[in-house]
């Protein structure tokens, strides 16, 4: 049990010392929604590596990983703009959630299809995305 914590401990830590680069990346602002002011956590977008890495990272405001966290809280039309520019991101851990995100409205509403099927992502990126979806 010790060791389980201490690992845990450690890459609490580690994340820790993202946050200034990831906040500088991100510019203060939720990486998925663009909320500022807000207080900001760092997500790892799953599946989540052995050691922490800033590509694999993503600061999020609460509401927002809440919603990742309980995907049936999203209201689709509320991320239609910002998805729509999100999936075509410099950034791969933000086109992946975008995709992930997409994919999981896109069940209930045609314009997230829409945009899925005029996105152009690498496989790499597609496969992250749909290797762990919304929810599960």
């Amino acid at each position: 049990m010790a060791k389980g914590y201490d690992d845990n401990q450690a890459r609490i830590e580690a994340l820790s010392l993202l946050g200034k680069d990831l906040a500088r990346r991100a510019k203060s602002k939720c990486e998925l929604s663009g909320e500022s002011g807000v207080p900001l956590k760092t997500y790892e977008v799953e599946p989540v590596p052995s050691k922490p890495d800033i590509n694999k990272c993503l600061l999020v405001s609460e509401s927002v990983l809440e919603q990742i966290q309980r995907p049936r809280s999203i209201v689709g039309s509320a991320w239609r703009g910002i998805l729509a520019e999100l999936i075509w991101s410099e950034f791969p851990a933000q086109q992946a959630m975008a995709h992930r995100l997409l994919s999981h409205i896109a069940q209930k509403e045609a314009w997230a299809q829409e945009v899925l099927a005029e996105a152009f992502l690498d496989e790499e990126i597609v496969t992250w995305a749909e290797s762990a979806p919304l929810g599960k």
